[in-house]
């Protein structure tokens, strides 16, 4: 299919038409639509809207994705150096309610994963979480969640340089400066997340997936053979409000990486198919949490570092990091992929250079893939409180985009386009007056939105309050520092 090739700012103003339209002509008595579940709204199956629309006789397809290679992917960016803090987490609030925290918050991801999904559905038309920010919001909505998923991309890229340094530094010793290693893994990492299509690096996240199960299942074995000596642990613990939401935020963000669902399912062959791949992340992430979190703080103790391997012998630490280093690489390359991607797609669709081999797609790709990349970075290496501006930018986006927002969509989708019965009739109610049709859905939504709230709030509380205290207490370091 040929399509017009605007140039950006003409691109813009499609892009606004194609929404407008799209939002016209979406509605639940549409006949290229099929019913879904009782619970849920209508799933759309109509692909004339699709981001991409046909693919046919075009050099670059993007929908190319099966669902196993999406949960590849999936559980790269997710499962990755969050999970290291796991343990020092237990050891805060004690195992008990730590073991609860993660398995809830595994519950959780995986309902709001179905949300996710379900407007995904819904909606062909949404690429990433600004898109879905126009459908329930407008201009304003698209702008505020299209930010938010770029920096808190570009962040969490800087923290997986941030991990990459830290597994050079103890592979050598610390002997050339930490900043020079923090360069190193940045150009590697914009390497890494050149390609314009998520299928090359769907390949590459087996490796990724392989070395952070292997850097787990060394640390978990290796704490049981050689424990720390002396060490304790508690099956509860009292705590301050403010050191336990500290420690919380760990598991709370161990599963933030739902803000590239959309962006993803967009590249699947069938979208349909979402779902599995996002069970198939959620029962590993939750499982393999749970397990590491626990035998790390059983054997290390209350005295366990974050990230833990640095509380193995230097040996298998040396040893655990550098298997590790695989999945900072892909887990950096897809987080500066992803940001490079919602601009890239919102520049250019509806546009030849999407889709063809031309010198303003490729200029521009690599313009962005190297400013991205570039900005994680700047920020890694330049801000000396950057773990804290990762936390605040966590708390900000992240808190919403995999837990809160998710309610908000399904509440929008019902109150503007009911749902459909067990029998596929469409209901006529809208409003509040369709939320009450689904008592026990309608709550789980507002519940799920008043929790992402209360993330946000609580996250950028504890997280301000810790970057004061450093300042008081002069442990925060120098910018460009070795």
């Amino acid at each position: 299919m040929n399509v017009p090739a605007y140039p950006p700012v003409e691109a813009e103003k499609h892009y606004e038409q194609e929404h407008t339209a799209i939002e016209r002509k979406e509605s639940l008595f549409d006949n290229n639509l099929e019913a879904g579940g009782g619970d849920t709204p209508i799933e759309g199956k109509n692909t004339a809207h699709d981001v991409f629309g046909s693919e046919d006789g075009h050099a670059i397809k993007y929908r190319t994705l099966s669902w196993q290679l999406v949960a590849i992917l999936m559980i790269a960016e997710i499962v990755s150096n969050g999970m290291l803090s796991l343990p020092y987490a237990l050891a805060a609030i004690g195992l008990v309610p730590g073991v609860i925290v993660i398995a809830f918050l595994g519950i959780w991801a995986t309902y709001t994963s179905w949300l996710l999904v379900n407007f995904k559905l819904r909606h062909p038309n949404v690429h990433s979480m600004g898109d879905a920010g126009y459908i329930i919001a407008g201009p304003i909505g698209r702008e505020v969640l299209a930010f938010g998923t770029v920096v808190f991309a570009i962040l969490a890229s800087g923290s997986q340089l941030v991990a990459g340094q830290i597994a050079l530094g103890i592979l050598t010793e610390d002997k050339i400066c930490l900043m020079a290693y923090t360069g190193i893994f940045a150009a590697a990492t914009l390497i890494l997340s050149f390609p314009r299509t998520l299928d090359k690096l769907g390949w590459l996240s087996i490796p990724s997936v392989l070395s952070i199960m292997a850097a787990g299942i060394i640390g978990m074995v290796i704490a049981a053979l050689q424990p720390t000596p002396d060490h304790t642990w508690s099956l509860t613990k009292q705590n301050s409000f403010y050191n336990s939401f500290t420690a919380v935020t760990n598991p709370v963000f161990a599963y933030a990486g739902h803000f590239m669902f959309f962006i993803l399912i967009s590249e699947m062959k069938k979208p349909q198919d979402a779902m599995k791949a996002a069970y198939t992340l959620q029962i590993f992430a939750t499982c393999f949490y749970i397990a590491f979190a626990v035998i790390a703080y059983i054997y290390l103790g209350d005295m366990v570092a974050s990230p833990s391997l640095i509380s193995l012998p230097p040996l298998w630490s040396k040893i655990a990091f550098g298997v590790a280093i695989p999945n900072f690489l892909i887990a950096g390359a897809l987080y500066s992929h992803t940001a490079s991607k919602l601009f890239f797609v919102r520049f250019f669709r509806n546009s030849r250079h999407l889709h063809s081999h031309t010198f303003l797609g490729w200029a521009t790709w690599t313009v962005l893939i190297m400013v991205t990349n570039g900005a994680a970075f700047v920020l890694a290496v330049g801000v000396p409180i950057f773990n804290y501006v990762v936390g605040l930018g966590a708390s900000l986006f992240a808190s919403w985009y995999t837990y809160g927002i998710a309610g908000a969509f399904w509440l929008h989708d019902v109150a503007h386009e009911g749902f459909a019965d067990g029998k596929g009739t469409v209901t006529e109610d809208r409003g509040m007056s369709a939320w009450w049709k689904k008592p026990f859905q309608a709550t789980l939504a507002i519940a799920t939105f008043i929790g992402g709230f209360f993330i946000c709030v609580a996250g950028m509380y504890v997280t301000i309050r810790g970057i004061i205290e450093a300042y008081d207490s002069g442990t925060v370091g120098k910018a460009f520092a070795c």
